[in-house]
Parts: C-alpha cells; sequence; structure tokens
C-alpha cells in the first residue's frame, strides 16, 4: 500500500477442499469505524457479481464520494486461488509499472500459495494412502470379481460398438446411394461458401462435374452473375449475427447452368447439424417444366372463366358430408351473389322462385339419400323480381366418407324463351295441318251430322202420327221420343268431336283407350275411303294397355296416317285397295299402331326424309303431317317410323308407353308439349 500509494487491498483465497474462504482487508485511512474484511468483499462481489476477471476498471462510490479506480488480480491461471483487489482514489491508476509490480506481487502470492497448498496436499495425500492402502487391499478381492464382471461387459460393449460402427458404415453407404440417387440436386457447402458435396443429379442439371467444382465458391458456380453479390451479403449476414432468411423454407430463384442459360429452381437449404463451423446443404430443384405447367393452367382457367361467361354456364362442386360447396365465377354472376359470400344451401335458397324451393330441396335430400346423378331445371327469383330458368346437372364421384358432386349450372332463360315462342309458332302451324284435314273431310262430316239428323225428323214425325191416333199411342211415342234424344245426342258427340279435333286449344292429358280412339277416327273416315274405293281391315287387339296423353293429338296422328295410306292407293288400279289398321302391345309394355297400305311406296333414298317439315311427294300436300305426327308421337316418349312392306306399298307406325298406375293428369301434363313441326328429322 505505501508503494503504490493504495486506499485499499482486499485479499479473498478460497479453501481447496472446501472451507469458508480467508478475506483481508488494509485500508489506508479510516473516515469512521473500520468494516470487516467480509463486509468489504461482499461489497465488491455485490458491485461486480462473483468473477472477478470480468471486473470493470472502475467502480464509483464504494468508499468516497470520489470515483475509486480498482483492479482485480486472479490468483491462478483462472483464479481458482482466489483474488486480490487493489484501489486508489487516482483517476490515473494503474500507471504502467503499477500495474507491472501488481502483476509481480500476484504471481509472487500463487506461487506462494501453489506451494503451501502442495505441501499441505502431499501431507493429506499420504495420510490419505495410509488409510486407503487397507481399505483398497480388502476391496481388491470383490474388485477383481466386479473386475471379471466389468471385462465380460467391456466384450459385450466392444461388440455392441463394433455392430454400431458397422451399422454406421452402412448407414453412411445408404446415405450416399441416396445423395447419388436423388433425382434433387443436392449441393452442400461450408462456412465459407465452399462447395462440399455436388451429387450426380446436380452435374446433371447444371452440366459441371463433380471434381470441377469442389472447393469453388457456390456463387461462382450456379447462381447468376446478378445475384451473386445478394448471396454474399446474406451469407455474411448470416455468419455474423445468425439471422436466417431462407434457411428451413423453400423459395422460388434463378439459378445458371455452366453454358450460361438461367432456369427457375426451387431451392431449400437446411444447416447440417454438426459441431464446429456451420455447414450447409442445398436441395434445388429444376422447376421449368413446372413454372410452364402453372402458366398453362393459368391460361386454361383464364379460357374456362372467358368460355363459362360467354356460354352462361358455370360450374361447382358440393362435398356432402360437409356441405361445403364451391362456386366458379359464373355462378355468383348467374345468381347475383356478392362473391365474398360463403355460399350454402340457405344462401341459394334465397335466390329460388317460391314455386320450385320445395322441389329443390326435394332433390338435394334425394341426392343426399341415395348418392345418384342429377338433372334439374328450375327457377331463380333476382332481388329486382326477374325470372331466370336455369339447368343443372351434376356427377357424384368418391367413396363413402368423401363423396363429392361435381355439376355445372347454365342459365337457359334465352333458350327457354325461344322454345316458347318456338313451340307456339309450332302449334299454330299444326292447327294450320288441322285446318287443312277439315277441308277435305266436309263430305265425312255432312255425312256423320246427316245420318242422326234424318233419325231425328223421322222419329218425330212418327211420334207425331203416334199422339194424333185415336187413342193416342203414348207409349209408342214416349219409345220414339227417346230414340229423338238418342240421335239428337249422337250428332252432338259429333260435332264435339270435330271441334276437338280441328278446335284450337291446350293439351288435355289423361288415359286414352287406343282402339277407341282408332274407331273414332275410322267413322271420321269412312265415306272419303268408301269414295276413294279404300276396302279398311281394322285388327284392333283385346288386350291393349290403355296410353296416357292428348286423345285429340293421338286421334290427329291417326286420321293422318290414313288419310296417307289413302293417298297412297289413290292410282291403284291393278290390285285392291287395302288398308290394314292393326293395334298390339309392344315391346318394353308399350302399345303400338300400324297402318299398312297397298300403294305405291316411297324411294328408299328419301326414306330418311319421309318426317321433314315441307317434304312432300304430293302435289298439293303442303308436307307438314308426317313432321307434325312424329313430334306429337315424340312428345308423347314414343317412335314413329316407317318401312317398305315386301310386296306393295309402305307401312307407318307408331308406339307410345302405355299408362302408368297412379299416374295422374298433371303428372302427365309435365312432360306432353305441344306438337313440334321440326322436331322431326
Amino acid at each position: 500500500m505505501r508503494m503504490l500509494r493504495l486506499d485499499l487491498v482486499s485479499v479473498r483465497l478460497t479453501d481447496p477442499v472446501g472451507g469458508a474462504p480467508v478475506e483481508i482487508v488494509r485500508l489506508a485511512e479510516l473516515r469512521g469505524p473500520m468494516p470487516s474484511a467480509h463486509e468489504v468483499c461482499e461489497a465488491l462481489s455485490q458491485g461486480f457479481k462473483n468473477d472477478s476477471r470480468k471486473w470493470p476498471p472502475l467502480l464509483r462510490n464504494l468508499m468516497a464520494e470520489g470515483d475509486v479506480s480498482i483492479v482485480p488480480l486472479p490468483l491462478g491461471l483462472q483464479g481458482e486461488l482466489g483474488v486480490i483487489v487493489a484501489a486508489a482514489e487516482r483517476t490515473d491508476f494503474p500507471r504502467q509499472t503499477e500495474a507491472l509490480l501488481l502483476s509481480v506481487a500476484a504471481n509472487q502470492a500463487s506461487i506462494g500459495l501453489q506451494g503451501a497448498r502442495l505441501l499441505s496436499h502431499q501431507k493429506r495425500v499420504a495420510s490419505e494412502l495410509d488409510q486407503r492402502v487397507v481399505q483398497r487391499t480388502a476391496e481388491l478381492a470383490a474388485a477383481n470379481e466386479e473386475l471379471k464382471k466389468e471385462l465380460a461387459e467391456r466384450r459385450l460393449v466392444e461388440e455392441r460398438l463394433g455392430q454400431e460402427e458397422r451399422e454406421l458404415k452402412r448407414s453412411e453407404v445408404r446415405k450416399a446411394a441416396i445423395v447419388d440417387s436423388a433425382l434433387d440436386c443436392i449441393v452442400t457447402i461450408d462456412h465459407e461458401g465452399c462447395i462440399t458435396e455436388f451429387n450426380p443429379a446436380a452435374e446433371h442439371t447444371f452440366g459441371y462435374r463433380r471434381d470441377e467444382v469442389l472447393g469453388k465458391h457456390l456463387a461462382d458456380v450456379i447462381i447468376p452473375p446478378s445475384l451473386r453479390e445478394k448471396h454474399r451479403q446474406g451469407f455474411a449476414r448470416y455468419l455474423a449475427t445468425g439471422e436466417a432468411r431462407v434457411l428451413g423454407k423453400r423459395i422460388e430463384m434463378t439459378a445458371v447452368r455452366a453454358d450460361g442459360s438461367e432456369f427457375p429452381v426451387e431451392l431449400a437449404i437446411t444447416r447440417i447439424p454438426l459441431e464446429g463451423p456451420p455447414s450447409f446443404t442445398g436441395y434445388l430443384r429444376d422447376i421449368t417444366e413446372r413454372k410452364r405447367a402453372r402458366q398453362e393452367l393459368r391460361r386454361s382457367e383464364a379460357f374456362l372463366a372467358e368460355a363459362q361467361h360467354l356460354s352462361r354456364l358455370g360450374s361447382f362442386s358440393w362435398r356432402v358430408p360437409t356441405d361445403e360447396i364451391t362456386w366458379s365465377e359464373q355462378l355468383y354472376r348467374i345468381f347475383q351473389i356478392d362473391r365474398d359470400a360463403q355460399v350454402t344451401f340457405e344462401v341459394i335458397g334465397t335466390r329460388i322462385h317460391p314455386e320450385d324451393l320445395s322441389v329443390f330441396q326435394e332433390h338435394i335430400e334425394r341426392s343426399r339419400r341415395d348418392r345418384s346423378d342429377v338433372q334439374l331445371e328450375f327457377r331463380l327469383q333476382m332481388p329486382d323480381g326477374a325470372v331466370k330458368y336455369v339447368h343443372v346437372a351434376a356427377h357424384i364421384r368418391g367413396d363413402h366418407g368423401q363423396v363429392e358432386y361435381i355439376g355445372a349450372v347454365q342459365d337457359v332463360t334465352e333458350r327457354r324463351s325461344s322454345e316458347e315462342a318456338l313451340s307456339k309458332a309450332r302449334s299454330e302451324l299444326s292447327q294450320v295441318a288441322r285446318v287443312t284435314s277439315l277441308g277435305v273431310l266436309t263430305a265425312s262430316i255432312a255425312h256423320e251430322v246427316n245420318q242422326p239428323l234424318s233419325g231425328i225428323v223421322t222419329n218425330a214425325s212418327t211420334c207425331l202420327r203416334m199422339l194424333a191416333a185415336d187413342p193416342p199411342n203414348v207409349d209408342g211415342a214416349r219409345e220414339t221420343a227417346r230414340r229423338t234424344i238418342r240421335d239428337g245426342n249422337r250428332a252432338s258427340e259429333v260435332i264435339t268431336r270435330l271441334r276437338a279435333l280441328y278446335g284450337k286449344k291446350e293439351p288435355t292429358i289423361e288415359s286414352v283407350d287406343l282402339n277407341e280412339a282408332t274407331r273414332e277416327v275410322i267413322a271420321l273416315s269412312l265415306s272419303e275411303l268408301q269414295r276413294n274405293r279404300v276396302i279398311l281391315r281394322p285388327e284392333l287387339a283385346d288386350d291393349l294397355p290403355p296410353v296416357t296423353g292428348d286423345r285429340v293429338q293421338l286421334q290427329q296422328v291417326i286420321l293422318n296416317l290414313i288419310r296417307n295410306g289413302s293417298d297412297a292407293m289413290s292410282s291403284v288400279d291393278d290390285r285392291p285397295r287395302q288398308l290394314l289398321i292393326r293395334t298390339e302391345r309392344d315391346e318394353d309394355d308399350r302399345a303400338r299402331l300400324t297402318v299398312q297400305d297397298a300403294g305405291v311406296g316411297f324411294n328408299p333414298q328419301a326414306a330418311d326424309r319421309l318426317f321433314e317439315s315441307f317434304y312432300t311427294t304430293k302435289n298439293d300436300g303442303m308436307g307438314i303431317g308426317l313432321s307434325v305426327s312424329r313430334s306429337i308421337i315424340e312428345s308423347h316418349h314414343g317412335r314413329l317410323w316407317a318401312t317398305l312392306n315386301n310386296g306393295p306399298g309402305a307401312t307407318f307406325s307408331f308406339s307410345i308407353p302405355r299408362a302408368s298406375e297412379g299416374a295422374t293428369s298433371t303428372d302427365s301434363n309435365r312432360d306432353i308439349r305441344t306438337p313440334d313441326v321440326t322436331d322431326a328429322a
């Protein structure tokens, strides 16, 4: 203290055997009560933590108001012997000489302490050695047995280690094989960014041999020149700060081949978990084809969206287990629903026309239950009151746990409007055909009506004579009056049938006895057939099932076929003009009607045109009879066709389904349409 003019010296010596430390403190000048050495050392420890090697050179306000410069001097290489603390209230403390003297003093103290501790340790060891010799001698025998066990265990451990080493070698071989056979490029680099591994896939992709790139900087090999500086900066930042922006992530970047061509790659970098300087593995994949496919997909999606917009067709998917619904852009436009709204059946129901909502919900429940394909048409009602017609078609796919409907919705409003207008025009044209037929059948009408009228006149005259007799023949007059009423009803029925046949009205769907309908048409046509010298042969089956349809429309078809058959035989004079009308059961529980004539037949080359609109072989024909007839039959879900006979003439036949049990007129009305002229082909 005197030599260096110190204000405080503190010494703290540790006990090697774990006893309390030795603490000594000297103060140059006391300004109050003398603190204990322990208190001073504790104050130093609290102020500068326990590790004296980390103490700063300046301690403020420990013993005085001014600054105190403190020099800690560890005793021993790592301070294991203790520490000497020298302090002075001088800002220039310690000078170079003072620091040297303090260092020499600390070294001398360390040497002395080491010597003392060594001597003490030797004495203690000698004493302990004497005690242990006896103990070890006693334990030697037991230890010998334990040693044998340990040797045996060691052999097992060595064998296990040998096996593990062999497994490790095999694992390394497998890893090398995986690296060599990997489809992705695998490149490893060290902490300096130099390549240490370059697998065959990388050789093939980048065009370098492995021995050409080992030891070279990664940036100079596969990074494009424009990105190399950025790569170096990022690598240096990671080494300096540990900030990893790309580690453990998949990124897309541009790489360069040996020939200088650039191409897109997907990159994933991981740090190799080994001790020592960091090293890294990069996995690269050439994604040129993937990006091209992605671009093509985006292009296809754009085409699809535009096509759906032009065709007013939207697509959707419905996952049945979760009721998750996905729509295309076009469907949002068709339903006029906000693009951000979540699509649910409740939201869809707000756009369904109230009259069609129950039918829509029934189809949804049936599809959920039966898992069958969907074909449905219903109306939408927009917020402004406008009505749209949409057609839905969906196909189911997936197993029971992942059932999903994939379908399309098309706005068919314009088509429905066009169909309604076309149907109205066709109905008008059909009416023209019936009116045209009316002129031809004027004589038949007169004949049919004249017969009951003649009966009425005759019966009325007879009734008057019976009443004028004396006495009056009341019973005879009463019977004659009944016959008069009967003939009046017959005349009324004739007029009613004719008005229905040639009148303009909507189809009436009912259960129709095809035989009865045929007999009524025959009755209307009989006079004309007789005038044309046609021999009629009706063969009507007794077990013919009833059919569902419009009675007047079906009679129009029968009448048209009879007239065509009669006209086809108008020029025949060398054989009987025989016309066969036959009804019979057809396959699939249908009813068939056949009209066979012995006329001139038709040209086989023109067979496909017989049912075209406005095609005719008659000089005075309009060419709409067969076209309308086929449209009527097809609207009844039937088929009309023509064949040549083996002999002279042709046969025209139609077949329609029988009436289903329990079918109602309302249900049937949904299926039968007004006949279409242009439907026939």
